[in-house]
């Protein structure tokens, strides 16, 4: 539950720019838990950061865009091209080496460079890069906006793509478990919520526009619908065979320091027990409205 609910703990939200605010907030125990770029929460725990992914925050959800009169039709094109990523640490990242490997690539053959998720859209207006790979809403920006075009959804090239899962502090799943399982519980009743009914995830974009993600509504609308299975919010538990391959792909282009254990860094007993439980799904809708 949030502060929008009735009911259940008060979980408060806090809103970052950029990820390194975010892993500082998490070591320096600002917050309990955080959604996090996946190889991130890998290398904070081979650094010995305390943590465990408990839950995907969705599936799919980030595209590669260009610009709308751009001459990038196919990955090829992107050579000796300049590409933004969110953070050498995302699995956006990742996916642009796997690529290249796909594509018979050189891992230089692109000009890839870190940049905020927020500045991708006015990079590419501006023509500082051209082409990006990031999480929504910010891949829609510029597609919303008439100057960009999404060249490919992650769901058509790397299927149940992983972008940010939400990990929390080893000392709160030793002492409170009941209350990471209930934020777990929240997320995935939320989850189901959304990808049942496409009225719900317009009712969700009102909200999370005002409350959250202080955007326009209809960029969220454009997110939840264009294409409906854009960004997906079920099927969250995560599961060994997928990061083990993110894992092995972060190791092998440098990104982490060590390979590591899924047990390390990941507790899938709070997914399991969320996946157990029958949702009341009209009262949540209740909440909402």
């Amino acid at each position: 539950m949030t502060e929008h609910s009735d009911e259940g703990t008060l979980f408060r939200s806090r809103k970052f720019t950029d990820w390194p605010t975010v892993k500082e907030a998490l070591v320096s125990k600002e917050v309990g838990g955080v959604f996090i770029l996946a190889p991130m929460a890998m290398q904070l725990v081979a650094d010995g950061v305390p943590i465990k992914v408990v839950y995907l925050g969705h599936r799919d959800g980030t595209a590669l865009v260009v610009g709308a009169d751009s001459d990038i039709h196919d990955f090829t094109d992107l050579r000796g091209k300049t590409l933004a990523i969110p953070s050498r640490y995302a699995n956006q990242n990742v996916l642009i080496h796997r690529m290249l490997r796909s594509h018979g690539m050189a891992p230089d053959a692109i000009d890839i460079r870190e940049l905020p998720p927020p500045e991708h859209p006015t990079a590419l207006q501006s023509g500082s890069i051209d082409a990006y790979i990031v999480g929504e809403p910010f891949a829609a920006k510029a597609e919303v906006d008439g100057f960009g075009r999404v060249l490919y959804h992650t769901k058509d090239i790397w299927p149940e793509f992983i972008s940010c899962v939400l990990v929390v502090r080893d000392d709160l799943i030793e002492n409170r478990r009941e209350l990471i399982q209930e934020l777990v519980d929240g997320i995935a009743r939320s989850g189901k919520w959304l990808d049942e009914d496409m009225a719900h995830r317009m009712d969700a974009a009102e909200v999370t526009a005002e409350h959250f993600y202080f955007q326009p509504p209809d960029l969220l609308k454009h997110v939840l619908s264009k294409p409906v299975d854009r960004v997906r919010y079920t099927n969250l538990t995560p599961l060994r065979d997928d990061f083990d391959e993110i894992m092995e792909l972060a190791f092998d282009i440098g990104v982490l320091s060590r390979r590591v254990a899924f047990e390390e860094y990941a507790d899938d007993s709070f997914a399991a027990a969320a996946e157990g439980k029958t949702w009341d799904i009209d009262k949540l809708a209740r909440e909402v409205d």
